[in-house]
């Protein structure tokens, strides 16, 4: 009887393979991880095309730009985010004088602003 060959190499696919019980199985290796830093914009991302786009974010994962495409997404979220604020906050006057003069008013506006903000960039960026 034949013995087959330990290890095959596919030309067509470029793929080697390894005897295993009768079978020959491709050699696999998964690229290791990037270490990219992921806040909470890209975190909420990631949740989202987990739950909303499943094959996406496997498309993502499997070709191993997920975490730098999260990272990315966060740094924008996060700068749009500062900017954003910046804007509501000239438009509307709350400035460092009535942080001065009344600073519970600054917070509410504050806090309000940083809300209309937030859902902005859930909305534009983090939710699509």
């Amino acid at each position: 009887m034949n013995e087959l060959k330990k290890s095959i190499h596919d030309n067509t696919t470029g793929l080697d393979y390894t005897l295993v019980n009768n079978h020959y199985l491709p050699n696999l290796t998964a690229a290791a991880p990037a270490e990219h830093p992921t806040g909470r914009w890209g975190r909420l991302h990631k949740t989202y095309l987990k739950e909303q786009h499943p094959i996406r974010y496997n498309q993502l994962l499997l070709s191993g730009v997920l975490g730098s495409y999260l990272a990315k997404l966060d740094k924008q979220a996060e700068e749009q985010l500062a900017l954003t604020i910046r804007q509501m906050q000239e438009a509307e006057g709350v400035t460092e004088a009535l942080k001065a003069a009344d600073q519970l008013e600054w917070v509410r506006r504050m806090n309000s602003i940083r809300n209309r903000a937030e859902e902005i960039i859930k909305t534009e960026l983090i939710f699509v």
